[in-house]
């Protein structure tokens, strides 16, 4: 019971996802990525294992297609699989089981690909591929989260959202942007409220990570005393 999204920018190389769901810790379980290799969302019955099978095919130079291809081929509970991959390029594809929850839906898109099941109907998913396309000059994530709002604009999921996650990579090599929100009421609400919190301070903590000895303090991104 998920809908989702994985986008990439062609001006900046970064990949990402974003994704809303009744259960929690659906960001641990749904959604893997890495730069220069793409992004492999689990969904519906989910199976985490999918998601690092997914990316070594990719690092190996597999497309988004005959990624999804080989993780349906080589699945035993397929039926209950959606998964949706982007590749590097930015190419997606997608596969939803004939026993995933309807309605169900996915579509692919310049730069993306966009999935959901038990969702109000088809217009859920569409509505996050169009919030995506929107401004292709904002960043990366705010393309990402605008996506996910409109689809609960659009109705969401059937049942309440409890959880939500944002994550973006860039050619650092771990991840700018890894939000989870987690047993919420308004999970994406929360999430928009931390992506404002973290966004003005991300800049510091990707240099605390590249040169620690020219970084800003944590009491001057964040106001509070050095940890």
């Amino acid at each position: 019971m998920t809908f989702s999204i994985a986008g990439y920018c062609a001006e900046t190389g970064q990949i990402g996802c974003a994704l809303a769901t009744s259960s929690i810790a659906a960001g641990g379980r749904v959604a893997f990525a890495h730069w220069g290799v793409g992004v492999v969302l689990t969904q519906a019955r989910t199976d985490p294992r999918l998601g690092p099978q997914g990316l070594a095919l990719l690092r190996s130079g597999h497309n988004a297609e005959e990624t999804v291809a080989s993780l349906v081929a080589s699945s035993p509970d397929r039926d209950w699989r959606q998964l949706a991959v982007l590749d590097k390029d930015g190419n997606g594809a997608f596969h939803t089981g004939q026993r995933v929850s309807a309605p169900a839906d996915a579509i692919t898109a310049k730069h993306c690909v966009a999935a959901g099941n038990w969702v109000k109907d088809e217009t859920v998913v569409a509505a996050m591929v169009s919030g995506f396309g929107q401004d292709p000059f904002l960043p990366l994530a705010e393309r990402l989260l605008r996506a996910i709002e409109d689809a609960v604009a659009a109705g969401g999921e059937l049942d309440p959202l409890r959880s939500a996650a944002l994550g973006v990579h860039g050619r650092n090599g771990f991840a700018m942007v890894d939000l989870r929100i987690d047993r919420s009421e308004e999970p994406v609400a929360d999430l928009r409220e931390a992506w404002k919190e973290w966004e003005p301070i991300m800049p510091g903590y990707i240099e605390r990570a590249l040169s620690p000895a020219t970084a800003p303090a944590t009491e001057d991104l964040e106001g509070h005393s050095k940890n």
